[in-house]
């Protein structure tokens, strides 16, 4: 098992700065929630770190897959509950490839990999909330 480590420094009222293998950013609360809007909140992250991982499993996947494409954006939409701790509800991915001739079988074979059994984030996400995801198409 690998030891993770990660820091994060009072940086006055709400902020911190979170040290992530060297890698520093800075995590606030907006003005409307007593913050300073200096940085992304952590709910926020974490919707990021889903997006990175997928993203990483999916051009791996595809490289040894041979598929290419020009670009690749991905989405998340997604709800607070209305209820204290306000969490994530019904969470979408929207996949959006670009390219010409890109095979639509093999980069769904490629989401379905990385949300169905390598992405670590989807997994842990998973247990709480609903993760549905599409693939798109564009020239």
């Amino acid at each position: 098992m690998d030891l993770v480590k990660v820091v994060g420094k009072s940086k006055g009222n709400l902020a911190f700065e979170v040290d992530l293998n060297g890698h520093k950013l800075i995590t606030d609360a907006s003005v409307e929630n007593g913050g300073d809007n200096l940085g992304p909140g952590p709910k926020s992250l974490l919707l990021a770190g889903l997006i990175g991982c997928t993203g990483i499993d999916v051009g791996l996947i595809l490289k040894k897959m041979r598929v290419e494409y020009d670009d690749l954006d991905i989405e998340v939409e997604t709800y607070h509950t209305d209820d204290q701790p306000r969490v994530y509800k019904d969470i979408h991915m929207i996949y959006r490839f670009k390219g010409k001739n890109i095979p639509l079988d093999k980069v769904t074979r490629a989401v379905d990999l990385s949300m169905e059994q390598y992405c670590g984030v989807s997994a842990m996400l998973a247990k709480h909330t609903p993760i549905t995801y599409e693939v798109v198409l564009e020239d």
